[in-house]
């Protein structure tokens, strides 16, 4: 390979040359650490310089990530890597096409769309099928995708209602000692629904809806017993319901109804012995038309950069550790 390659990038604006660089170099500095390249504005070019292999890389990252700013997109480190990854991979002309695709705007505006493959093939998956199950990581935005969509489709009409739901783990154990009625306990672990939700139409918008029974956001018990009609069914945090709990939930499938159900299986915290939900439906339905399957990955985290890094950690640490001793919480794997 040449040891002294060149590539040559023009930026039209000085505005894009700033974005591009970032406060203090920062963005540019980590991609020439990351393909020991290096990188130098000269006029309005961009010249990068080094291994070839590793020249044409940057080049295609480089001129990938203008293309996000372009689109008034902002870049971060995160994303930077994850570029750089597609690139490497062979996958440039992908790094910007998984922005063009609007899932849904936020009440402030705020467009809101995939930044991973992953995230991409979870949304498809959502739009193609009536049933999806997702496994991930926490920060890979399996909850806040789906409600997105979920809310996109009652605004279209698509369903009548929206119906949120999570096991509250520790309901027989702990709860009954907290203060209030039996919603006001369940409440907290209900959370992350509400904020969610909260984020994509504001917090009047959700109460009226509410109010109406357009919306409702329910501990996985409140579900026995019910046929779910015209709903967008999301169950989180389901690694954490048992085999009982799944099959009960699936049943309450009705007429021009979607399910989502996600969950990270490296957070089990179920009594030991008992198999979750989560892990057996996967297995058991993998093969059933109609219900799509996506697993995500440390590389779809799009929280803080360090989310990442600290996901991608553990998990070189569970691949390089020894078998563990029995513990109190089980922890299956697909």
């Amino acid at each position: 390979m040449e040891s002294n390659y060149t590539e040559t990038l023009r930026v039209d604006s000085m505005d894009q040359f700033i974005q591009l660089f970032g406060v203090k170099d920062e963005n540019v500095e980590l991609i020439r650490r990351e393909l020991d390249v290096d990188i130098r504005a000269q006029g309005d070019e961009i010249h990068i310089s080094g291994d070839s292999e590793k020249a044409r890389v940057a080049h295609q990252v480089l001129t990938r990530l203008l293309s996000i700013i372009a689109q008034g997109e902002a870049i971060d480190k995160t994303r930077i890597r994850y570029a750089i990854e597609l690139a490497a991979e062979g996958n440039a002309d992908r790094i910007d096409e998984i922005m063009r695709d609007v899932i849904a705007i936020t009440y402030k505006g705020r467009p809101v769309k995939c930044k991973t493959l992953g995230q991409k093939q979870y949304v498809e998956a959502i739009r193609k099928n009536a049933c999806v199950f997702s496994e991930g990581p926490a920060g890979t935005g399996k909850t806040y995708l789906a409600i997105a969509m979920a809310v996109v489709a009652l605004k279209n009409k698509d369903i009548e209602k929206i119906i949120l739901t999570r096991p509250a783990v520790e309901a027989g154990e702990k709860l009954g000692f907290l203060p209030g009625d039996l919603q006001q306990k369940v409440d907290p672990y209900l959370r992350p629904l509400y904020d969610a939700l909260n984020d994509m139409m504001g917090l009047d918008a959700f109460q009226r809806l509410s109010e109406r029974g357009a919306i409702e956001v329910a501990p996985l018990a409140y579900m026995r017993g019910r046929t779910l009609n015209d709903a967008f069914i999301i169950l989180d945090e389901a690694q954490n319901t048992t085999s009982e709990q799944m099959k009960m939930f699936l049943t309450r499938m009705g007429a021009n109804s979607k399910m989502v159900i996600n969950g990270d299986v490296s957070q089990i915290d179920l009594p030991a012995g008992k198999m979750s939900g989560l892990v057996e439906a996967m297995r058991v339905l993998r093969e059933v038309e109609g219900i799509g399957m996506v697993t995500l990955t440390h590389k779809d985290v799009v929280r803080h950069e360090l989310v990442q890094a600290i996901v991608k950690a553990y998990e070189k640490y569970k691949k390089a550790a020894p078998a563990p001793a029995p513990r109190r919480f089980r922890r299956d794997t697909l």
